[in-house]
Formats: C-alpha cells, structure tokens, sequence
C-alpha cells in the first residue's frame, strides 16, 4: 500500500475516535491536542507543500481547535443551485471537511482559467454559507490533465483554483479565510490517455472546514 495512503489511514483513524469523544449540539468539537491530530489528517488529505504537516495542522496548533460539522444543510443548498445537473459533487471526508468537486466543462473552457455564468449559483450557495458561518474556511485545488507542459499546466491549475476564490470573495467571503493550491497533473483520479479520464482530472476542488 502507498506510503502516504498508509499514514492517512492511521492519522484517521485515530483521529476518528479520539474526535468523537465530545459532542455539541450537531457538531462534534475536538478539544487542543485532539484538533491538532485531526488536523493533521486534514493536511495529508488535502495537502500543502508549503508546510510539511499539512494546512490542518497548522490549524490545530493555532486555534486549539478543528471542529466537525453538520454539512446537510450546505451540501443541500449546493445540490438546490443547480450542482447536481453541472456534474458537482460533495463528499464529507473522514476527517470532517467536506470536498466540493468541481468539474472544468461546468466552470471553464479548456485552457482558460475565467470562471462560467452557470457555476455562480453553486459558488454564491457556498459564499452565503460561508458569510453566515464564520467558523467555516475554504481551500481550493486546481487540477489538470497531462495534456501540454507541466509548466503550463501548474499556473492554469493555480489560475483556475484563484478565479473561484476570487469570486467567493467578491460575494463577501473574506480573503483570509481562504486559500489557493494548484497541483497541475500530478494528482489525476482517472486514465490520462482517454478524453474521458482526462475530462475527470481536469476539476477544482473545494475543502471547507470548520475552525473553533
């Protein structure tokens, strides 16, 4: 098994269990060392290379704090603005964020990193989530396909992950509560030598997670 995938599962894990030992209301909070470890698991999962332990991490260790969530009410409003029908989907991972995945024929045209009219719905559902919940911060992850250099490929993904930012924050979204990552090709989740393996890895997606 892949070394990472390995560590992941056991930072879960353990995470899982010493997470859910307190509860509050319909989320359940993760107490100072407790938020760190989860948060860690956040970082594996989503990724920074920027900080050797990951963005959740960080997180723990500044805040004292990562809290679990009730994400029905947002992934609902996600699927009411249209998400489904443009190929969006949202999955609550393990370590309690939420993945929004975006695919590019939904918000792009191949090669350009300007955002389409017909993703503002999905977006502005998530900024007035966001506006409402100051607890809840995002990352976005802009992938490619192999498709053309790797040079090329890394800013579109960069370009692309800041035009959905860029607006979430027009739409009153503070900057601060979010942040940018562009991986290009190197994390494909199908067959790069088909059009529709290559059509699946070039996406956006979102990580919301909430802070104490």
């Amino acid at each position: 098994m892949n070394y990472r995938l390995t560590r992941l599962a056991g930072v879960l894990v353990a995470g899982s269990i010493m997470a859910g030992c307190a509860t509050q209301g319909g989320n359940t909070a993760a107490g100072g060392g407790i938020g760190a470890l989860v948060g860690a698991g956040l970082g594996a999962l989503i990724g920074d290379s920027s900080k050797a332990a990951g963005i959740g991490a960080g997180i723990g260790a500044v805040t004292g704090a990562i809290v679990g969530y009730n994400w029905d009410r947002i992934v609902g409003k996600v699927d009411q603005a249209g998400g489904k029908q443009l190929g969006v989907s949202t999955t609550q991972m393990p370590d309690g964020s939420l993945k929004v995945n975006i695919p590019d024929g939904a918000t792009f045209d191949i090669s350009q990193a300007t955002l389409k009219p017909a993703i503002y719905p999905v977006l502005n559902a998530l900024a007035t989530s966001m506006v409402e919940e100051p607890t809840l911060r995002l990352k976005a992850v802009g992938h490619t396909d192999s498709t053309g250099s790797a040079a090329f490929n890394q800013t579109l993904s960069v370009n692309r992950a800041s035009s959905v930012v860029n607006y979430l924050a027009s739409q009153g979204v503070a900057s601060g509560r979010m942040s940018v990552e562009g991986r290009g090709p190197n994390d494909p989740i199908a067959d790069n030598s088909t059009p529709s393996g290559r059509a699946m890895n070039r996406r956006v997606e979102l990580y919301l997670y909430a802070v104490r």
